[in-house]
């Protein structure tokens, strides 16, 4: 499994070279790679039910492994990726022959191929949180494919800021449930639901979870930045809405849903959020005139019904939501497609311009038909078959609210299907339709492979509902499953329902075509103050919050950066002493007079040097400091430390004398700014801290394993006999490194400074 995860990224590392050799036929070759997985993935069908596990070490210090795991579950998720994914790499070669980035579009493609894959296999939670947040850099990267405009620009930012955001609040959700249900395996936490659900850490753990999925899955609120990623491609759209990072969100609700389904604080959120997402995806979908926008805000819709469907957490349940699953990948991608190929031939993708492409495209017309009919659930369609499993769903899941927001949603899709399938295709030929022609045999692959896949599936269901959809459902649901899934069923009240829908759904398609324009007028001023603006105000609000608080914390004044750091070191230090059991010792036997006597004059120093007017006395007093500290090491056996501290001392306290007469303005600045009584009483504070820690530390009997430890491993190991510089050469040697950089640094610092002083001298 680790082959099939890595093999999408090196097809991105050789994306570039295969361009520049074949141009556009590199797509064929690149094809050959989600081929491979896919029949890879065939050939484990019969694995589905009972699993397949692949684990390489990856840190074993920290024990996080790049564990793998295909399952019902994530095989559909693979199928669907590695499946549509073959066909929008070889519709990419054809939409954007001659693009003189097309390597590069590649190598982005490859990438969120691959990160992809890693996601749904991925076993180990901390490598599901890598690749989750890949795909948010490999979907930035396609969103912003067409960098030069700046509405591209936007979108991919807002996709990345929103879905990185989630993101974070993911990884912390994971890391409690992993504390709650005692491993780091997503395949042992669904089988720990009960210690889950029962532990401290559920709710918020819950909570950080699905925030991290509603963002990844477009849930309102943070659904606007799905429909701005239509600056995308069409191949990244519909890659995107049909089998990739949108789905991700979702496909972590269902695998989870074992593990956190099952109480009321789980399916109320997803009720109630999936339940909003769904029908205002829908309800916006009317009011777009953009061919690619109306299908992705019906994918806002979709994947609202997703989570909607998952809430439940019973067995129709997980059936429904994976065979919706299925249906809507295979419509949605042959939709946007086919949306593309309208785009591309005809100029245009506003409906307002566009009617009559049927004689112009008839192939194009052919495969939106069969997908809308399946988008709208019409019989002999696999949304036939899907619809008729979700009805179920929501009779099970009891009351008038879910039949009804199924019904409702579906009144509303046949409307949105007369607008993709009728609008553009029939009718009088447009000005853009007269110049039309079909699209080029690449770009009809895709668009037609899944449409006919979606008629298949509706004729003949069972040709995936025992060999994936039940794996599937079994997974999601944590129980053997099987799917029942038939093309003709006796006429009941639930048929009616659908049948009234349907019927519904025409007239307000037929009423949609007359009003549209007033109704879309009349709500505009709402709309403009949606989710949407509400993310440009946040970024405005939050780039004033950051720059009052760089007034506040970062004025440009050293002695207000240290207090705010000996202030904070002080308060976290005397909260962790509170909460210990701190014991002191007051080892005052054998303190002899010259000790007192250097203490004093060492105390002395560092009041003058805190309470100097001049700069010139403050600089002594600290030499004065220093020299102190030096007799410290002297009287307690340090010769050596004594020595370099005599040296350090005299050549500072010299340095600075020299520059400090230089310097105009010889006294101290007096000014409002510096609050000598708070930075006292820090200063006082810090000190006390300090005094405490070490009668602490004294209080503790003395460990010698660590000294011992250099004594004897310091010859042997390291060919030292001087164990000081054993220990800061080889024990400590990153340490002692970085305090080189450090310096060296500096000295650059410094360097650079007197030789731009140098050179505005030699200018004047």
């Amino acid at each position: 499994m680790l082959t099939v995860v890595l093999a999408p990224f090196f097809a991105a590392l050789a994306a570039p070279w295969l361009v520049r050799r074949l141009d556009r036929r590199a797509s064929f070759v690149l094809a050959l790679v989600p081929v491979a997985i896919f029949a890879w993935t065939l050939s484990r069908l019969d694995a589905f039910a009972a699993g397949l596990t692949d684990v390489t070490p990856w840190v074993p210090g920290l024990d996080v492994a790049l564990a793998f795991r295909l399952d019902g579950l994530s095989g559909l998720f693979v199928l669907l990726i590695s499946g549509i994914g073959t066909l929008v790499v070889l519709y990419a070669g054809g939409y954007l022959a001659g693009h003189p980035m097309l390597g590069r579009f590649f190598v982005f493609l490859m990438l969120f191929m691959g990160a992809m894959l890693g996601l749904v296999l991925a076993d180990d939670l901390i490598a599901l949180f890598v690749f989750w947040e890949l795909t948010s850099l490999a979907s930035y990267l396609l969103v912003g494919f067409q960098s030069e405009k700046p509405a591209a620009r936007r979108a991919a930012l807002q996709a990345l800021l929103i879905t990185g955001t989630g993101g974070l609040a993911l990884l912390a959700g994971l890391i409690l449930a992993a504390i709650a249900g005692g491993s780091w395996r997503l395949s042992d936490l669904v089988l720990a639901g009960e210690a889950i659900r029962g532990h401290g850490l559920y709710l918020p753990a819950m909570g950080l979870i699905v925030l991290g999925s509603f963002t990844k899955s477009a849930q309102w609120p943070f659904h606007s930045w799905l429909p701005g990623a239509m600056q995308a491609p069409t191949p990244v759209s519909a890659y995107l809405h049909s089998a990739t990072m949108v789905k991700a969100g979702v496909y972590l609700l269902a695998r989870l849903d074992p593990a956190f389904g099952g109480t009321a604080a789980w399916t109320t959120t997803l009720l109630v959020i999936g339940g909003i997402t769904m029908l205002a995806g829908l309800v916006l979908a009317l009011l777009e005139t953009d061919l690619k926008l109306v299908l992705a805000w019906t994918t806002v819709s979709a994947l609202g019904a997703l989570v909607f469907l998952i809430g439940p957490a019973t067995e129709d349940s997980a059936r429904a939501a994976m065979a919706f699953l299925l249906t809507h990948a295979l419509y949605k991608g042959a939709l946007f497609m086919a949306a593309g190929n309208v785009d591309h031939e005809a100029g245009t993708r506003d409906l307002r311009d566009l009617s009559g492409l049927v004689r112009a495209m008839p192939i194009t017309f052919a495969a939106t038909a069969v997908s809308s009919a399946s988008m709208a659930g019409f019989p002999l369609s696999l949304g036939w078959v899907s619809k008729a499993i979700t009805k179920a769903a929501a009779i099970e899941a009891g009351g008038f609210v879910p039949v009804a927001v199924v019904t409702f949603a579906t009144l509303l899709l046949v409307a949105i299907a007369g607008v993709v399938a009728i609008e553009p295709f029939l009718g009088r030929k447009s000005e853009a339709a007269k110049e039309a022609h079909e699209a080029p045999p690449s770009m009809l692959v895709g668009p037609l492979a899944l449409a006919s896949l979606s008629l298949l599936f509706g004729l003949f269901p069972d040709l995936v509902s025992d060999a994936v959809l039940a794996p599937a459902a079994s997974a999601v649901a944590g129980v053997p499953l099987a799917v029942e899934a038939k093309v003709i069923k006796p006429f009941d009240w639930t048929l009616g329902l659908t049948l009234v829908a349907f019927a519904a759904g025409a007239a307000l398609y037929v009423l949609w075509q007359r009003r549209a324009e007033l109704w879309r007028d009349r709500l505009e001023p709402v709309l403009s103050r949606g989710p949407d603006a509400g993310y440009d105000h946040a970024l405005v609000g939050l780039a004033r919050l950051a720059a009052w608080q760089t007034r506040l914390w970062q004025p440009g004044l050293l002695h207000r950066y240290t207090a705010a750091t000996f202030a904070v070191i002080v308060v976290a230090t005397l909260a962790a002493l509170f909460r210990g059991d701190l014991r002191l010792a007051f080892p005052l036997d054998g303190l002899r007079l010259i000790e007192i006597a250097v203490m004093a004059l060492t105390a002395a120093a560092a009041i003058v040097a805190a309470i100097a007017t001049t700069r010139l006395l403050a600089v002594t007093a600290l030499g004065m400091v220093g020299i102190g500290v030096a007799l410290i090491f002297m009287l307690f056996g340090a010769p050596d430390l004594a020595i370099t501290q005599f040296m350090v001392e005299t050549l500072v306290v010299v340095l600075l004398a020299l520059v400090l007469v230089r310097l105009p303005g010889f006294r101290l600045s007096a000014t409002a700014d510096r609050p000598r009584a708070l930075h006292a009483a820090i200063a006082g504070a810090t000190g006390l801290l300090v005094i405490v820690l070490l009668l602490g530390v004294l209080a503790e009997p003395f460990d010698s394993r660590l000294s011992e430890w250099f004594a004897r491993t310091s010859v042997p190991e390291a060919f030292g006999h001087n164990i000081v510089n054993v220990i800061l050469v080889d024990f400590r040697a990153i340490d002692t490194l970085g305090e080189i950089i450090v310096v060296f640094a500096a000295a650059l610092a410094g360097l650079a400074a007197i030789a731009a002083r140098a050179t505005r001298r030699g200018a004047r």
